[in-house]
């Protein structure tokens, strides 16, 4: 059997807390053991702890920053306690270990824990882990922003059906709409950037609810010091501990941030199934890339699987916004005690955004085709092209023309030519789709 380097406070946790089946997100406990880096680091500086205890437990967190003991952490995701069992988790396999190197007893509270608490340590660590994970994420929206900006410049010269409340509006670029898709993504970045220096913030020293109670101010400043330098950026204190402790705004704005992201993903998903629907009864505007075999039973069919998957992506990221909505709601007084489920949400969420945006671009989008010739045939025959009559023979009469074309079934160009309203050349110049799709 495995040596087992965590204590009696997590085999409770494991025994009160059979709810989900699933543990707490490593990310966490990773970003857990570079907070109790920087703690170790800060108290032996001030001389709180002595130097063969504090080399150990530095020892101990380096090695578990290198995930020696990731089958160490067992502890349920959905627990009561604010957290406290996540931090006897790592405090016991920290100081187990600790005792190892250092040969003589090291106390997983007195020593591995001390000047924190978990109500500090948890906070810290979710912002560490959101720094490192929301990075990952612009990249991948940066890299997809690219790929739709390439789309765009590619079906620029394809003229096809704008659609408003899914009819047929006035004549639009392929290559405007995805140009639309790509600014989206670029808004969408700048929203998640805003974010960092917020999170750059904690209230790390705040201990029990931000008064720093059993700890100091030279403490406060040394373990910030130490954990900039552990993660190659500033992060400093917040000028009021106590609402830095009580209220998560900061992390619901992530979840809200996420939520939006998903959101705007979906329509476009939506669009771009829609676009590739048929293709011989849909409007086949739009070709994916074939991934796999569409039906068990029906021969030759292909699916938008990808756009399929980013949808239930978006799906499970809005409900992950929702329980973070309901926990940031349920704080009382000092400290808002919920937070454990919303930690695993919310790294959930990266984590699904990530890897999805990056199927996305990869298996979807850089091999997107467009059918140029569907979507000139169905603009020709369609009566998308009337408001542009406006201008030349009134609302009324373009009204009367475009329901004359579509009761006979015939182009509108057809019933203009019948009707005889304006000159040949003024016709094709004032029906030509291109001159229609931007400011004159």
């Amino acid at each position: 059997m495995a040596k087992v380097f965590y204590g009696e406070e997590t085999k409770k946790a494991v025994e009160n807390f059979r709810i989900s089946g699933q543990r707490v997100d490593l990310e966490l406990f990773h970003s857990l053991f570079q907070v109790k880096l920087a703690c170790a680091r800060a108290n032996f500086a001030i001389g709180r702890l002595p130097q063969e205890i504090a080399v150990a437990i530095i020892q101990a967190c380096e090695e578990g920053i290198q995930h020696r003991f990731d089958d160490q952490f067992v502890t349920d995701a959905i627990q009561g306690g604010a957290g406290t069992s996540i931090n006897m988790n790592s405090n016991e396999v920290i100081a187990t270990r600790a005792s190892e190197i250092a040969g003589v007893p090291v106390h997983s509270l007195d020593h591995v824990n001390l000047g924190q608490s978990t109500n500090d340590v948890i906070p810290t660590a979710l912002k560490v882990t959101l720094l490192r994970l929301i990075p990952h994420y612009l990249e991948t929206l940066k890299e997809l922003q690219g790929a739709f900006e390439e789309k765009s410049r590619e079906f620029w010269d394809v003229v096809k059906v704008g659609r408003t409340h899914l009819q047929d509006a006035v004549p639009v670029r392929l290559g405007q709409e995805f140009k639309a898709y790509a600014t989206f993504v670029a808004r969408d970045r700048a929203r998640l950037t805003r974010l960092l220096p917020e999170l750059r913030v904690t209230n790390l020293g705040a201990t029990s609810i931000g008064t720093a109670i059993n700890t100091t101010k030279a403490y406060i400043e040394n373990a910030h010091n130490f954990l900039s330098a552990i993660l190659f950026e500033e992060v400093k204190p917040a000028e009021d501990l106590i609402d830095a402790t009580q209220n998560l705004d900061t992390f619901l704005e992530v979840s809200s941030m996420l939520k939006v992201s998903a959101v705007g993903l979906c329509k476009i998903m939506n669009d771009i199934r829609l676009m590739a629907s048929g293709p011989r009864a849909g409007l086949h505007e739009l070709i994916l890339p074939e991934m796999q075999k569409g039906s068990s039973i029906m021969p030759g069919k292909v699916n938008p699987v990808i756009p399929e998957v980013v949808n239930q992506i978006a799906f499970k990221v809005i409900g992950n916004d929702t329980t973070a909505t309901m926990v940031m709601s349920a704080g009382q007084f000092e400290l808002n005690v919920m937070l454990p489920v919303f930690i695993n949400d919310t790294i959930q969420s990266l984590k699904i955004l990530t890897n999805g945006v990056k199927t996305l671009t990869h298996k979807a989008i850089l091999g997107l085709k467009a059918d140029k010739e569907q979507c000139e045939k169905t603009l020709e025959h369609s009566l998308a092209m009337a408001t542009g009559l406006n201008s030349h023979i009134g609302y009324d009469k373009t009204a009367y023309l475009v329901k004359k074309a579509f009761t006979e079934g015939k182009s509108l160009r057809a019933v203009l030519k019948e009707e005889n309203l304006l000159p040949e050349e003024t016709l094709n110049e004032v029906l030509e789709p291109k001159t229609l799709t931007e400011p004159k």
